[in-house]
């Protein structure tokens, strides 16, 4: 993944988590695994880690300690309706953006 890839990631990755919990309960590991599965190779656990206590914090995600087989229990995160809410307001500003870029890209709106 290119530099500008990475940059533009970091400012939508707590969406893009946040839409993977709206549809089932996840545990950190998971979530990395399914960005990676999805082509962002480049995203580094801690990354996914910082930003779950950081969502924690704010109130979008439950946490609930499930026990693992190996190891410590794992933290399994889940959607509040705060989190919804976050998630709601991510998609509407992302089809905001998406339809100016179009328009930029196609040639419209030159001042």
């Amino acid at each position: 993944m290119g530099k500008q890839v990475t940059e533009m990631l970091k400012g939508v990755l707590e969406g893009i988590v946040l839409a993977i919990l709206s549809g089932r309960a996840a545990y950190g590991y998971e979530i990395t695994a399914w960005l990676r599965e999805q082509g962002f190779s480049d995203i580094a656990e801690g990354t996914v880690y910082a930003l779950l206590v950081r969502v924690e914090q704010r109130g979008f995600v439950d946490v609930e300690k499930v026990p693992s087989e190996k190891g410590p229990p794992r933290k399994v995160y889940s959607l509040t309706a705060l989190g919804q809410q976050q998630l709601d307001e991510f998609w509407k500003t992302w089809s905001f953006l998406a339809h100016r870029l179009e328009q930029l890209r196609e040639g419209g709106n030159r001042p």
